[in-house]
């Protein structure tokens, strides 16, 4: 490649991303899934498309995915709230291991007996499109609002259900036949436990160095930890176990450790994560052949039938049963498991091996995502406010920045207080800050003053608050608590440390 070529494609790349960035409104507007406009422009570029552009470079396809799954999963860890998801963790760990089989196992029937399709065929795409899309599921669910129990399962669900059907698709791919079940079911729990291990190891030893080590620039705390993450994915790839389950596991504990200029690492890794999603979208829209769609086109209808009103269902009705869940958050938790580009990158997986069919599939597996993330990613609202689960009434959390004053063993908190908090009209000295903690000042309206205990902070605000080591968690979570519960917060039935939401 010359300057000249390598001038010509950060023209064309850079071009793509502000076609996306502006499709982004588009979505927000109509209602449609984003990944669907971003599928549309690689189709536009491809060999079908305005440019004829052709690309059918499978193993690269696969590789990028691969690296695009694990920023995507990376973000969506980080941005998962403990406190919301540990009460629901059973029942995700559940919908994630024992709800997949039985879709596996009833979608593959349906594409057998209804489709005609070989068993092994059958298989790899009952386990494909068993696997919902961490991105399609964290970008869509974090724009309707529902309870925290149901929103902590089906993101929880996303980030652990990659694992097991990653597994069982590169089984059902290889060239000879599938071991008994037993073997694999062991081979599973095995991968699993060692990814879930080195996650968990990673993160934890991650959060434990950047809390007590001061960086010397904030810009480095964003850098440090995509890398922990990256690391427990390629760390729990390498010792046989399952990197997708280790970088999420990592990445929760990293999203949950308070970690220093934590909203700057925020926004960092949710703009790698918009990247990861335009560019696999993108890709797989240049990969596939529309021409080649036509014929397929009913089959993945009728597979996805199977599966989006028999499969999931089912599989969410068994999975739920020891729990206590209503009939209405059975329906909506059934409805609201979106497909996206994660089923696209597995089905490459028996092409690379080269299982007879293996294109089929591929155009089957696409065809079924595009039409039902077309029907349910814009219906989910609208369900859920029939069944009445809508939550829009939940109070913003404050946005709180803390970066370290090392040589002072103190922090320097700053919070921002959003529309809907009821800081609103609380006097600096209602606060009741711990010893050691003090609001130094208060920036209103482009103008900052030091604040007096008489004066009344007001939404829109942004406070600067300095707190020793020892009580800076105390100092967070009592602010976090007036935030939503008011300036009575720890006086009545509030403990004064409420959840975190988005």
């Amino acid at each position: 490649m010359t300057v000249h070529h390598l001038n010509e494609l950060l023209l064309i790349c850079s071009l793509v991303l502000l076609i996306a960035v502006a499709a982004v409104r588009i979505s927000s507007r109509s209602g449609l899934p984003s990944l669907l406009l971003y599928l549309g422009i690689g189709m536009a570029i491809g060999q079908d498309g305005i440019f004829h552009v052709k690309f059918d470079n499978v193993e690269m396809t696969q590789v990028i995915g691969y690296a695009a799954l694990v920023v995507i999963l990376t973000e969506g860890g980080l941005g998962t709230k403990w406190k919301e998801i540990k009460p629901v963790l059973p029942m995700a760990v559940v919908l994630s291991t024992a709800g997949v089989a039985v879709s596996v196992g009833i979608t593959a029937a349906g594409a057998h007996y209804l489709v005609g399709l070989e068993w092994r065929q059958a298989l790899i795409i009952g386990a494909v499109v068993s696997s919902t899309d961490a991105a399609a599921v964290f970008s869509v669910l974090r724009k309707v609002p529902l309870p925290s129990r149901i929103t902590g399962v089906l993101e929880a669900e996303s980030g652990f259900n990659d694992a097991p059907v990653v597994i069982l698709v590169i089984a059902f791919s290889t060239a000879g036949p599938v071991d008994h079940w037993y073997v694999l079911i062991g081979e599973i729990a095995l991968e699993l436990a060692i990814g879930a291990s080195v996650g968990l190891a990673v993160g934890w030893l991650g959060s434990w160095g950047l809390r007590h080590v001061a960086l010397p620039a904030s810009g480095l705390y964003p850098i440090a930890v995509m890398a922990i993450a990256i690391m427990a994915y390629a760390a729990g790839a390498i010792a046989h176990g399952s990197g997708f389950l280790a970088v999420y596991l990592a990445a929760m504990l990293l999203g949950n450790a308070k970690l220093p200029h934590w909203p700057a690492t925020r926004g960092f890794a949710e703009g790698l994560g918009w990247i990861a999603q335009i560019g696999m979208f993108v890709l797989l829209g240049l990969l596939v052949s529309p021409h080649e769609l036509g014929s397929d086109f009913w089959p993945a209808v009728i597979v996805g039938l199977v599966l989006t009103m028999v499969a999931r269902p089912v599989s969410v009705l068994l999975s739920l049963a020891p729990f206590r869940v209503t009939w209405q958050e059975q329906t909506l938790m059934s409805w609201a498991g979106l497909r996206g580009a994660v089923p696209v990158i597995l089905a490459t997986i028996p092409m690379v091996s080269g299982i007879d069919g293996s294109s089929r599939v591929f155009n089957i597996v696409f065809v079924l995502v595009v039409v039902y993330t077309l029907v349910q990613g814009p219906t989910l609202p609208w369900l859920a406010r029939k069944l009445n689960l809508g939550d829009s009434t939940g109070t913003a959390d404050l946005g709180i920045e803390s970066a370290p004053l090392e040589r002072l063993r103190g922090h320097l908190l700053s919070v921002a207080i959003p529309e809907t908090s009821r800081m609103h009209g609380v006097e600096v000295g209602e606060l009741r800050l711990p010893k050691g903690a003090a609001v130094t000042l208060v920036v209103r309206d482009g103008t900052s003053f030091v604040p007096q205990p008489s004066t009344v902070l007001r939404r829109g605000d942004e406070l600067l608050v300095v707190a020793t080591d020892p009580v800076r968690d105390a100092a967070e979570a009592r602010l976090r608590a007036i935030g939503q519960g008011g300036k009575l917060a720890g006086w009545l039935a509030n403990s004064g440390t409420m959840n975190r939401s988005t």
